[in-house]
């Protein structure tokens, strides 16, 4: 007899800069697919997966906000009702951690504490890094959970959302 699972609903979000690899991670976990072209997310794109964790099967709406950058910021509109997130960063380049902790503190404002995971994209280029494993390993420290990812090879992809949404099943630490 199959396992019974309740049927749950979670909002998710990525956060971070412009060309970090929002959208190309969603595409990756929801379609299997990767494009070298770049297209600028406007405004939100929301994308719906099912994710069985160790206690519920939960179907995943997944928003891919536009890139935080000078001229666009962050609409706390699009945060409302948001369980859990993704603040993304980009391992070729510094400046963007620094951005994306400045865009968590405004999300802990918005939403409080929920479930939040550091994902560090672009692994297939660890050679061309700019954020040293020093530093993932300060974040680590300071209570992060740290996600070595790539789009481009699907590495660390379905760990990442798959351990956001058991952290959401779990609730508060």
């Amino acid at each position: 007899m199959p396992k019974e699972y309740s049927r749950l609903r979670k909002k998710i979000c990525l956060l971070g800069t412009s060309a970090v690899g929002k959208t190309s991670l969603v595409s990756r976990f929801v379609h299997d697919s990767f494009s070298d072209k770049y297209l600028t997310t406007i405004g939100v794109k929301i994308s719906r997966k099912p994710v069985a964790t160790s206690g519920a099967e939960i179907d995943l709406l997944i928003w891919d906000l536009n890139g935080e950058d000078r001229f666009n910021r962050l609409s706390s509109s699009y945060l409302r009702g948001t369980d859990g997130y993704f603040l993304v960063l980009d391992g070729t380049r510094r400046e963007t951690l620094d951005r994306a902790l400045e865009i968590h503190n405004r999300a802990v404002e918005n939403l409080g504490q929920v479930a939040r995971i550091l994902v560090v994209n672009k692994y297939d280029l660890l050679s061309a890094w700019e954020i040293e494993e020093e530093t993932i390993s300060k974040l680590r420290q300071e209570g992060w959970e740290v996600i070595l990812t790539s789009a481009k090879t699907g590495t660390g992809i379905e760990e990442a959302f798959v351990s956001l949404a058991e952290k959401m099943v779990a609730g508060p630490a």
